[in-house]
């Protein structure tokens, strides 16, 4: 039987079923409606589109590295600005800092099992920096396009490590992960980053298109961990079903490595920490 880190090596993600306990997911859940309940976003709704980050990407979003901010489905407002349904159901996320400020998901993120399969990883000297509470609501839950995770978390070396927390089943009905099985030994195509003038733009490193062949339906149970290497593709369909899919993600980089300032998420990095 292979090791977790000679697996995560060949397929460039590995599923651990089990890893945490549905009374811990539903804590996580539970505290994230807390959270959203005391968010009063007049005057700033920021809406998160994978396809069109460089145009909806607003100060709220540029300034949310360390903090605990909301971000809207596109959908999620009527033509005179007002919320079509309740606030809860109309966020796609939270992010980026709730493991560094909420207790609940602190715990959550560094938890004695997740400690453990770092250093099973060899992920030693890596630091936690970002952090989001992904909602996918039933029927309102939308696309996340192909991409890679090291787009957005650019190091030098490329470091960047995603783990992704069922915190509900995930299915192909309601939007589970999709990856390809050694899709992760390619290139990375694009970096996010800030432009000098403000805003963000794409920085095309391989302009070949990532591919969508080979690609595998990611179906776990509620409590499943997948890791997510950098390089690799994956991607979520729409939810259409009648059951939203909760899921938490965390993703840390290799303290060891450059960390641009131009990348979108900016926090003070000697203030980050590990598991």
């Amino acid at each position: 039987m292979k090791s977790r880190q000679a697996k995560f090596k060949e397929d460039g993600f590995l599923v651990l079923d089990g890893f945490h306990t549905p009374a811990s997911c539903d804590a996580l859940m539970k505290r994230g409606q807390e959270l959203a309940a005391s968010f009063d976003f007049k005057g700033h709704p920021s809406v998160f589109q994978t396809d069109q980050q460089t145009r909806t990407s607003d100060d709220y979003f540029l300034d949310s590295g360390d903090k605990i901010s909301f971000f809207f489905e596109k959908d999620a407002f009527d033509q005179q600005g007002k919320l079509k349904g309740d606030l809860f159901h109309s966020l796609n996320k939270v992010g980026h800092a709730l493991h560094d400020l909420d207790p609940v998901f602190e715990s959550f993120s560094r938890s004695p099992q997740l400690k453990q399969l770092a250093l099973d990883l060899g992920l030693d000297d890596f630091l936690i920096i970002q952090s989001m509470l992904i909602l996918k609501h039933a029927r309102i839950g939308g696309v996340v396009d192909v991409h890679q995770d090291s787009t957005f978390l650019y190091t030098e070396p490329d470091t960047c490590v995603g783990f992704w927390f069922a915190l509900e089943d995930a299915t192909k009905e309601n939007g589970c992960l999709w990856a390809m099985p050694g899709g992760h030994r390619t290139t990375l195509r694009s970096w996010f980053k800030r432009k000098a003038g403000g805003g963000t733009e794409f920085v095309t490193f391989d302009p070949a298109p990532l591919s969508m062949e080979g690609m595998v339906p990611l179906e776990v149970r509620k409590g499943t961990c997948i890791v997510l290497h950098g390089l690799l593709p994956h991607y979520s369909l729409p939810n259409t079903s009648g059951r939203s899919r909760q899921a938490y993600a965390i993703h840390a980089i290799d303290g060891k490595a450059r960390y641009p300032e131009e990348n979108w998420l900016r926090r003070d990095m000697s203030g980050l920490k590990g598991f």
